[in-house]
């Protein structure tokens, strides 16, 4: 009677976990390819592809030095390139350190991207980020349950345990080489 018992609770356990990862699957299904399209689209954030240009003009407080101007126009890595007189030069543009006036040019993604990647980027800063752990805590019980799709005895569980297998041993190489 015991291992009825047991069977029958490994049954049901196996089942509900197929149950839970069939709708939190569909649930997710609308995240999954944000996550997708926007992960694509960080891997080329250091290149220009996607992006639109957009010329500014902005008036900051005069007299900055070169140090600061990056942040006060919200240019990570801001370099002066050249000074004649008052203007400094840089890639995107100038600024005029009498008057404050810069003008330069900015490279964005169209705004869906671009909220789509900061989404993606989401730290504990950004109010969504509760959402991004969620995300990976499901993504989390998407490996564990695919254990239980198929019975231990079957070729099917037993040719994916090699997929597996194959599958970290890429991981850990592409992590270390």
């Amino acid at each position: 009677m015991t291992n009825l018992s047991f069977m029958n609770n490994r049954k049901s356990s196996g089942i509900n976990m197929r149950i839970i990862h069939r709708y939190l699957g569909f649930f997710l299904a609308g995240i999954m390819a944000v996550y997708a399209l926007s992960g694509v689209v960080l891997i080329f954030r250091d290149t220009d592809f996607l992006k639109q240009e957009k010329h500014e003009e902005k008036v900051v407080d005069a007299g900055i030095t070169p140090g600061k101007l990056g942040k006060a126009l919200g240019i990570k890595g801001l370099k002066v390139t050249k000074k004649e007189g008052s203007m400094f030069y840089f890639a995107q543009g100038t600024y005029n350190q009498e008057t404050g006036q810069a003008v330069y040019t900015t490279k964005n993604l169209p705004l869906v991207l671009d909220s789509m990647t900061k989404l993606h980027k989401a730290n504990t800063g950004h109010p969504l980020f509760w959402l991004n752990i969620f995300f990976g805590l499901s993504l989390l019980f998407f490996v564990v349950s695919a254990f239980w799709m198929f019975r231990p005895a079957t070729p099917a569980f037993k040719k994916g345990l090699y997929f597996a297998l194959a599958g970290m041993v890429l991981t850990l190489v592409l992590l270390f080489v």
